[in-house]
């Protein structure tokens, strides 16, 4: 089920801790001295009471800051918790074992440490929807999670993403999940401004802006877990046995050239190496 929609203070509480006690500090100024200042220069006995009310504003002032260094608080703890999430990311398995709403800070996280300001909708939930607006660069992209460990995005989700990109506004639309893609969907999908990020491309991902440079680990989901199938399959599957990558070692997967159709080995640590064969 989707969220409800958050007020004025829980929308502040997604913002940057610093933000959040600039606007209690321009706030308890205000209205502790920018109101009576204002009303000072009008005429009336109501206005020239507000005038003299300076000392009669203040607990409404402190309680304002009060309230917006509480928004500051849990900003604070969310992004260390969100960063922490992110950091102790080792493979498929853990991420698989955290919640959905979880697996929605994990993907923001990511995304943040690439630059882009990540906003938070409230408009997704477990059944669907855009959990993430992305901006970068002037661009806006429209991000779904889904935190599906054996089952495979179907097209009608892919669908549904595309359809609101003329809603929005947006250049992108970007869908996130622990499996894998229909072939539909990634059909669906080519020649589009859609991005699939199956498992093994989440994972480079998420190793790629971990804190600490912590080395790509072979991309290789365990046996208990449903097939990681690649973002764009849309041929035959590679026969041999996954070589390892010519420049950094780590184990590849078989990806397909969006553009000629024709297979490749990829290097599982994209984009931080691009490795082909």
């Amino acid at each position: 089920m989707g969220r409800g929609r958050r007020g004025f203070f829980d929308d502040l509480s997604q913002l940057p801790w610093p933000v959040a006690l600039v606007v209690g500090l321009v706030g308890y100024a205000g209205i502790r001295y920018g109101v009576p200042a204002v009303f000072a220069r009008q005429d009336g006995p109501f206005a020239q009471g507000l005038a003299t009310a300076s000392a009669g504003l203040a607990p409404v002032a402190w309680l304002f800051l009060a309230a917006c260094a509480l928004c500051a608080l849990v900003a604070f703890v969310n992004a260390r918790k969100r960063r922490r999430l992110l950091d102790s990311r080792t493979g498929f398995e853990s991420l698989a074992a955290i919640s959905w709403r979880e697996f929605e800070q994990l993907v923001g996280e990511a995304f943040r440490r690439q630059g882009c300001a990540v906003a938070e909708t409230g408009l997704g939930g477990p059944d669907g929807g855009v959990d993430l607006i992305l901006r970068k660069d002037g661009r806006r992209t429209l991000v779904q999670c889904k935190q599906w460990r054996r089952r495979q995005v179907p097209v009608n989700v892919v669908r549904e993403m595309y359809g609101l990109l003329a809603h929005y506004n947006a250049d992108e639309v970007r869908i996130a999940t622990v499996g894998g893609f229909t072939r539909d969907a990634a059909r669906f999908a080519a020649g589009k401004p859609i991005t699939l990020i199956d498992g093994a491309m989440l994972l480079a991902l998420v190793h790629s802006v971990q804190a600490g440079a912590r080395p790509a680990v072979p991309a290789q989901p365990p046996a208990s877990m449903h097939r990681i199938a690649p973002a764009f399959a849309a041929a035959a599957p590679l026969t041999t046995a996954p070589p390892d990558c010519p420049r950094c070692g780590t184990a590849m997967v078989e990806r397909t050239n969006r553009r000629t159709a024709s297979l490749f080995w990829g290097c599982t640590a994209y984009p931080a190496c691009r490795g082909t064969r």
